[in-house]
């Protein structure tokens, strides 16, 4: 498979993900964010592993365990967080600073470095990102961004940490995603008994919304993502997160009626601007950063 045809398979991840609100608004109960988020990951990663069949060995449990509490467990509630105390615009222009947390990060962990041409595609974007979402009477409250902040940092990390540990040699994209699912299902259990408490009752609508929230933004997608942080420099899909609050912004046109401003069309060129340049800058990268040596060959743990 060439790399561009894996960047627009990556791709399908934060696209599907973009349909998150609009499916949550129309379909879902309201006042059950955790209990979306949950049977979003919990199911997908159960379907996952029978499919594949194949569970961690060794050092593999702890590290799926961390993996999912990043990008899925601690994801979900700091996110939802942040959609309750601010709106939605602003908890998406915060979530589009993801790309430049992802290029500090990589040159810390990875040791990657930053090239001035993804740096420059990663500010852009997440202007443009701003452009597009916020309006002139965007509200910022402490805590809502600390959550929003701390949601895109825990992603960030989980990538970072994907692309460092790679996979098991033999083990393929949708066990290693059923790991994740399920592990940060299971950390998201307890939290929506806790604080949601018993599920509401479920209409058909209900039952589709979570259906394609789980099979399409949570089996599909997580499988194609983690795939493409593994073979592509972690960059190129960290800029490719930014498809995400684009996408919502243009459902909300298209489906809810919701208006689109000549600002948010400038934001929305300005991120695809960003999003082209940065792929071709991130994977003109030498071909020995693209897959770390745990993909390559069996690991120890």
């Amino acid at each position: 498979m060439n790399r561009a045809t894996l960047v627009l398979l990556t791709a399908v991840a934060p696209i599907s993900w973009g349909t998150t609100y609009l499916v949550t608004t129309e379909l879902l109960p309201a006042g059950h964010p955790l209990l979306a988020g949950l049977l979003r990951s919990l199911p997908a990663g159960v379907i996952a592993l029978a499919l594949a069949r194949t569970l961690p060995t060794g050092g593999w449990w702890l590290r799926s365990l961390l993996l999912g509490t990043l990008n899925i467990g601690a994801f979900f509630p700091l996110l939802f967080l942040a959609a309750e105390r601010l709106p939605g615009g602003v908890a998406a222009a915060v979530a589009g600073v993801q790309p430049l947390i992802i290029l500090s990060l990589g040159a810390l962990v990875l040791r990657d470095p930053v090239r001035p041409g993804t740096a420059a595609a990663a500010v852009v974007g997440a202007g443009g990102v701003a452009l597009v979402v916020l309006g002139p009477t965007a509200q910022l409250d402490a805590l809502g961004v600390l959550a929003a902040l701390g949601g895109v940092t825990a992603t960030a990390l989980g990538m970072i940490l994907t692309k460092r540990w790679g996979r098991p040699a033999g083990v393929g994209p949708i066990a290693y995603a059923g790991w994740q699912l399920t592990a940060g299902g299971l950390v998201l259990l307890p939290l929506t008994l806790v604080f949601e408490g018993a599920p509401p009752a479920i209409d058909g609508g209900a039952v589709l919304g979570y259906a394609w929230l789980g099979i399409v933004g949570g089996l599909l997608a997580y499988t194609l993502w983690f795939r493409g942080i593994q073979q592509l420099p972690v960059i190129a899909p960290g800029l490719l997160a930014l498809l995400s609050p684009v996408v919502a912004t243009l459902l909300g046109a298209l489906v809810a009626g919701e208006t689109f401003s000549p600002i948010q069309a400038l934001g929305l060129a300005l991120v695809l601007v960003a999003l082209v340049a940065g792929q071709v800058t991130a994977l003109r990268r030498p071909r020995r950063s693209q897959a770390p040596e745990s993909v390559l060959r069996p690991s120890k743990s």
